[in-house]
C-alpha cells in the first residue's frame, strides 16, 4: 500500500499520508492511486477536475460546496503550509454542523479527502503555498456557494492573529443557520 490512511472526527473525512521514499537523490512518492484510494479510502469516486491555485500568506478560501451536483475534494499542498477545513452540511449526518481542520504542507505530503456534503476551505499559513485540488464533479457556478468563513455557530478555529484576505465572495458567505444544506 502506497498510503496510509488516518481517520478524523467527521468519519467521512479522511487524513491521506504517502509512503515516501527519500534517499540522498531527494524524496518520492506516489500522490494518488485509484486502487489504494478505492480500497482504503472511498469507493464509487473518480475525479474529473484538478484546479492549480497559488495563493498569498493569510488568504483564506472558503468555505465553498455546490448544493446540486457536491463535489468530493481530494486536496493537496506542493508548496507551503495551510490548514484545511470541512464543515459537515449533510443534515441526516450525525456530525452535522461540525467542522475538521488538518495541516497540509509540502513537508508532510498529506492530503484531505472531503466528500460530496461538506463546505470546504483553507487559510495559507507559509509566505505562499500552491495547492491542487482533484473534484469529482466539475465546479458549476449556478451551484456554488459559500459559507461565512468566520459564523460563530461552526466556531472554526483557523489561528488568524489577524484578518484574512479573502475574495468578494468569500467576504459575504451565507450564516450555517440560513444556508442551504444536503
Amino acid at each position: 500500500m502506497a498510503i496510509q490512511v488516518k481517520r478524523t472526527s467527521i468519519r467521512d473525512v479522511k487524513l491521506i499520508e504517502p509512503r515516501i521514499v527519500s534517499d540522498m537523490r531527494g524524496v518520492s512518492f506516489y500522490s494518488f492511486d485509484q486502487e489504494d484510494f478505492d480500497e482504503h479510502v472511498t469507493r464509487g469516486y473518480r475525479f474529473v477536475q484538478e484546479r492549480h491555485s497559488v495563493l498569498a500568506h493569510n488568504v483564506l478560501c472558503g468555505l465553498h460546496y455546490q448544493i446540486q451536483s457536491p463535489q468530493g475534494k481530494l486536496v493537496r499542498v506542493i508548496t507551503g503550509e495551510l490548514v484545511n477545513v470541512a464543515v459537515d452540511l449533510r443534515r441526516w449526518s450525525p456530525t452535522f454542523g461540525r467542522y475538521v481542520s488538518a495541516r497540509l504542507s509540502s513537508a508532510n505530503c498529506r492530503q484531505l479527502w472531503v466528500p460530496p456534503g461538506f463546505a470546504n476551505g483553507f487559510l495559507v499559513l507559509s509566505d505562499v503555498a500552491e495547492v491542487l485540488c482533484k473534484t469529482t464533479e466539475k465546479g458549476l457556478a449556478k451551484y456554488e456557494r459559500t459559507l461565512q468563513w468566520d459564523d460563530p455557530d461552526i466556531a472554526i478555529e483557523w489561528g488568524l492573529s489577524n484578518a484574512p484576505i479573502t475574495s468578494e465572495r468569500d467576504s459575504v458567505g451565507t450564516r450555517f443557520s440560513m444556508a442551504e444544506v444536503y
